[in-house]
């Protein structure tokens, strides 16, 4: 752990803020001053603080409630409040409310030490517990794959037990779900796993194009053909041949890849002479195949020679519980990719994330935190940075009550302010009392 941090001082005094700024300096953090509780909020939302040094008595936002509003909304952050009129109470009440220390002022630099060093021991504490917790949340991924709800604890036990054998595996799931992360571990926990892992989008490739980059082929067996090419099926021996949308191929397809499936054999574009094959094939599809079998499109052969095995992947609307954590995942991969430092969303935003039923997936949702992220223009995103969401439509649902509408919407402000009373009410046009008569008389409650 770096024993460096980055401070900030909140003082309406200049003098004080100058001190501490020239000795936090000299003793090598990092620091930056505030002359209010506004401005502090305003720099916390634009960057990061291990430490505030906060004065209890300011004009406008008082120290207190600088503290209350740093403690919900980064509650990582380290608070010592320093006060010059040396009231236990306010400091008993500054602790209670989650400050780190206080300080009276005037305090000598040994002080200040000492308080620092409480501080740091405080931060290697912090620092030890996130080690924990993280590798705790890599218990909950799997090969990349981000989940720890009953369907996909399901899969993930599944994965061990197919990756021992050789036998054909069919993924069914629709766009967006993950299956070739799915058929990526496989490969990674099996005895092939040292050797290539190929995959082709089958419904991307005309049948002609498809043959060719499969079987390869011959010099000068079709026009364009200046050199004799492998194919995917001989490039990936020894390893997993990965064929998404198989359900897209044609029939010709189909009876030419069953016989390499039953003969271990392949034979370019243009040659007579076969040459062997050893791979795993895994195969995936958004298509119900049974129904492709009856309208005539689908051989019923090769689907039993693919559907050795079965997995099933359920969408995100099936496993919403599992949204938090992908959030989490894509706010860190975007934030790190676009060298924007976006780390936390608002409490509204995953309530309203899972009210969302994504017919895209985790790809949709993905492509939505990476869009957040890019469009953001500070640290955390709010249910604003989401408004291009569309809401779910269900039209077999009833239509919503007058009364369940008004709780909806106190809900959703309450959420969106982190259950500030104070804020919430002035976004309502509400009075305090009225908003608390109104969560306890609709039993409203905080998500999560």
């Amino acid at each position: 752990m770096d024993k460096k941090l980055k401070i900030m001082v909140v003082d309406d005094e200049l003098i004080v803020r100058e001190s501490l700024l020239h000795w936090f300096k000299k003793t090598g953090h990092g620091v930056e001053t505030a002359g209010s509780g506004e401005e502090a909020l305003e720099r916390l939302e634009q960057n990061p603080f291990q430490l505030l040094f906060v004065d209890i008595k300011m004009p406008g936002m008082d120290g207190l409630e600088l503290l209350e509003r740093v403690k919900e909304e980064y509650p990582e952050t380290l608070v010592v409040i320093i006060t010059a009129f040396g009231s236990i109470e306010s400091a008993v009440k500054a602790m209670r409310m989650g400050a780190s220390d206080y300080l009276l002022k005037p305090f000598k630099p040994d002080q200040l030490s000492l308080a620092m060093e409480r501080i740091l021991y405080q931060q290697q504490l912090t620092f030890d517990y996130q080690y924990l917790k993280g590798r705790v949340e890599k218990m909950t991924r799997f090969d990349n794959i981000i989940g720890q709800s009953p369907p996909m604890e399901a899969v993930f036990e599944l994965i061990p037990e197919i990756a021992v054998s050789d036998s054909s595996v069919l993924l069914t799931g629709e766009t967006g779900t993950g299956k070739e992360l799915v058929a990526k571990a496989i490969h990674a926990k099996s005895p092939r796993a040292h050797l290539p892992f190929i995959a082709i989008n089958c419904g991307a490739l005309s049948d002609a194009l498809l043959e060719s980059e499969l079987f390869g082929h011959q010099k000068g067996a079709f026009t364009g053909a200046a050199h004799t090419r492998k194919g995917f099926l001989e490039a990936v021996s020894g390893g997993t041949l990965f064929l998404d949308e198989i359900g897209e191929i044609s029939p010709r397809m189909q009876v030419d890849l069953l016989r390499v499936l039953e003969e271990k054999k392949v034979t370019k574009v243009g040659s007579r002479e076969p040459v062997d094959v050893d791979f795993r094939l895994i195969s995936a599809t958004r298509r119900d195949l049974e129904k492709r079998i009856e309208e005539g499109v689908f051989r019923e052969d090769f689907f039993y020679r693919i559907n050795i095995i079965r997995i099933r992947i359920p969408p995100l609307r099936e496993r919403k519980e599992d949204i938090p954590l992908l959030v989490e995942h894509f706010l860190e991969k975007y934030s790190h990719e676009t060298t924007k430092y976006v780390d936390r969303v608002k409490s509204g935003v995953i309530p309203l994330l899972k009210e969302y039923d994504w017919p895209g997936n985790v790809r949709e949702l993905e492509n939505a935190m990476e869009r957040a992220v890019v469009l953001s223009r500070s640290r955390s995103l709010g249910t604003e940075d989401f408004s291009f969401l569309r809401p779910s439509r269900n039209p077999a649902s009833k239509p919503m009550s007058l009364k369940e509408i008004q709780n909806a919407h106190t809900l959703r402000v309450l959420e969106d302010q982190d259950w500030n009373i104070t804020r919430a009410a002035k976004v309502l046009g509400v009075n305090r009392v009225t908003l608390h008569k109104m969560i306890k008389r609709e039993n409203l409650k905080k998500s999560g």
